[in-house]
Order: structure tokens, then C-alpha cells, then sequence
């Protein structure tokens, strides 16, 4: 019988860098065919869009597989062992296989469905993946711990209970084989040191916490790590949901509905830093958590990628448009049931 096809299952909160490791890991690939699914929350398919075209041979836009149906650990059935398949069926299957959770996702139903008898007997989870913010967790934002609890009552009164994020966070690190401390410059050393420390504690034995910039780590240190989590779930149990295979729909559920996204679509930008500046501020009188998207620039034959998380924003142009390509922005915003949309859309055209 042939070996089965690994599978690194990246997941992570939303804004953490899981997209950046991800582009950096395909432009090092080492020669890997490595395919792609990715699952993402919003209308706007935008990881899937900065993914495609990745350069290389190894990984073309036949290779990136999107699912937008919801949540991926919410559509096992409909969604993910179907695309399972058809990755499996090709004439010259895949050296590696990675999944991008939404930041919503729970891994351990994913990781469980690699069991399905459909799937079993040609693909293994060569590891799960947790990619971290370390900037925000340092800041007390989706931790689960009574100083970041304390940290979050003291800027909100409303926050005087344990939010849906900080349960995210708890059941992600608790199956992660890797914990990825992303975008570490910007703390300090201390900072550094006692957060590597405390997920460290946090985690389970044998798991590596990983400090990285960029989501810049080599490909041989995030793949061939040979877990086979979907035979190792006794201590990647979910800390605060149980999810099983025969449940009912119905029960099947981890506060989605606290979450929602829209898309805003804008004429053309005249001033990328400027037009920055003004996302950065919408952001912030809005409370949202995640806004990504792209813009064409006045004047410029480049698309401009933007991606924030909170009021940190990253904007790089990535590739030519093309010719038929409409000169407009199109960005997602994400955040917590609730948001003003026409206030959002009217802040962001000002």
C-alpha cells in the first residue's frame, strides 16, 4: 500500500498570520507539490486570491481549493471530505497537503474527519499547526487567563465573562503540534520570553513553540512532522466544546453567531499610505477585528493587498492587474455580531 499523503492543518485566530506563513512556506517549498484548502469567513475570497498564482510550478491555481460554505469544522460532510477526494483522485496527487482554517474553526473535528473511511486509507495529519498573535495575546486579547481577563474587564465592562475568542484560543492550542508565536518583533524580549514560557505551560508535552516574524519559518520545520493526530486525540480534546461525528446539527455549534462580515467595494485609491491611515481609524471607531482586501491605486498598474488586524495594517503589492479587472477596492470586514455597516461603509468612502 502506498504511504498516505501528509496533511498539515494550519489554524489559528483570526489576523494571526496564517496566510503570510502560509506564502512563505510555498515560496520555500523545496520542490513540494503541495495543494491547498482554504477556508475562509467572509464574502471576499481573499486568502484564496493572495495564495493563487503562487509562482511555481510546485503549486499552481488548480492546487488552491477553496471552501466558503462555513465554517470547515461545521461542513466535514458537505465540504471537506469531498474536496478530500477529488484532491486524492488526481493523475499526480499532492507531495503535501495544506489546510488554512477560518479563524473561527475548531481543529479537532477536522483532525477526526481525517478517520472517515473515505479518506483514511490515503491521507494523515502530518501535524496541526496553531499560529499565534503574539502581539495581541500579550495585549490580553483572546487568552484565556485571569490577568488577561482582568485586562480586558479593565477596558470593557462588558467583557466580565469568558468570551467565545478566548475558547477558540484555548481549544486551538490544545490540539496544535506546533504553536507559532507570530510577529514576536513586535515585543520585547521580556514580553517574548514569558509568552513563549507560559504557552509553553499551556500546551501539551512534546508540543513546539515556535517564536517567528513574518510567519517566516522553513518548510522543514512546519511539514514531515509525522503526528498522525487523527490516531492522538485523547489529549486534544476541545476545552470548552464537544463536538462528535453523530451529533445533530442543532448541536453542532460554537457561537458563529456571535461573528459577522460584509464586503465594502470603493472606487480606486489615490493614496495608498493615506487610505491606510483611514482604514486604521475606521477600525478603530468601529470595534472591528479583521478587515483584508484589495485595491487598485491610481496611476498604478499593481493590485494592492491590504490585511488588518485591529488597527495594524500590512499593505504590499503583489501582482500586475489584470486587464479586466475592475479599478476598485474590495474589502471584508469582520467583527462581532452587531456591527454598523453604513457606518463602516460611509467612514471608509470619506
Amino acid at each position: 500500500m502506498p504511504a498516505k499523503i501528509p496533511a498539515t492543518i494550519v489554524t489559528g485566530f483570526l489576523g494571526s498570520g496564517k496566510t503570510t506563513l502560509i506564502r512563505h512556506l510555498l515560496a520555500n517549498a523545496d520542490g513540494r507539490r503541495i495543494a491547498l484548502i482554504i477556508n475562509e469567513f467572509g464574502d471576499l475570497g481573499v486568502d484564496g486570491d493572495i495564495l493563487k498564482g503562487c509562482g511555481d510550478e510546485t503549486c499552481t491555481d488548480d492546487d488552491v481549493m477553496e471552501l466558503s460554505n462555513g465554517c470547515i469544522c461545521c461542513t466535514v460532510a458537505e465540504d471537506f471530505v469531498p474536496t478530500m477526494q477529488k484532491l486524492l483522485a488526481r493523475g499526480t496527487p499532492p507531495d503535501h497537503i495544506v489546510i488554512e482554517t477560518s479563524g473561527l474553526a475548531l481543529p479537532q473535528p477536522l483532525v477526526r474527519a481525517f478517520n472517515w473511511p473515505e479518506i483514511s486509507t490515503r491521507v494523515t495529519v502530518d501535524g496541526v499547526v496553531t499560529v499565534v498573535d503574539g502581539k495581541a495575546v500579550t495585549e490580553g486579547r483572546f487568552a484565556h487567563d485571569t490577568a488577561a481577563v482582568d485586562r480586558q474587564r479593565a477596558m470593557d465592562d462588558n467583557l466580565d465573562h469568558e468570551t467565545p475568542l478566548s475558547e477558540l484560543f484555548d481549544d486551538q492550542i490544545a490540539c496544535a503540534d506546533m504553536i507559532v508565536v507570530n510577529k514576536t518583533d513586535l515585543l520585547d524580549e521580556a514580553e517574548k520570553t514569558d509568552l513563549l514560557s507560559k504557552l509553553e505551560t499551556d500546551s501539551r508535552a512534546g508540543v513546539h513553540v515556535v517564536p517567528a516574524v513574518m510567519g517566516r519559518l522553513p518548510a522543514d520545520v512546519l511539514l514531515g512532522r509525522s503526528a498522525a493526530a487523527e490516531s492522538d486525540m485523547e489529549g486534544r480534546h476541545e476545552v470548552h466544546h464537544h463536538h462528535h461525528d453523530d451529533e445533530d446539527d442543532d448541536d453542532h455549534h460554537h457561537d458563529h453567531d456571535d461573528f459577522e462580515s460584509f464586503v465594502v467595494t470603493l472606487p480606486e485609491v489615490t493614496d495608498p499610505t493615506a487610505f491606510a491611515e483611514l482604514v486604521s481609524s475606521t477600525i478603530r471607531a468601529h470595534d472591528i477585528l479583521r478587515l483584508k482586501g484589495f485595491a487598485a491605486v491610481q496611476g498604478k498598474p499593481m493590485r494592492l493587498t491590504l490585511q488588518a488586524v485591529g488597527p495594524r495594517i500590512e499593505t504590499y503589492f503583489d501582482r500586475p492587474l489584470a486587464a479586466n479587472e475592475p479599478r476598485e477596492a474590495r474589502l471584508v470586514v469582520i467583527g462581532q455580531a452587531g456591527l454598523d455597516r453604513e457606518a463602516i461603509t460611509r467612514a471608509l468612502s470619506a
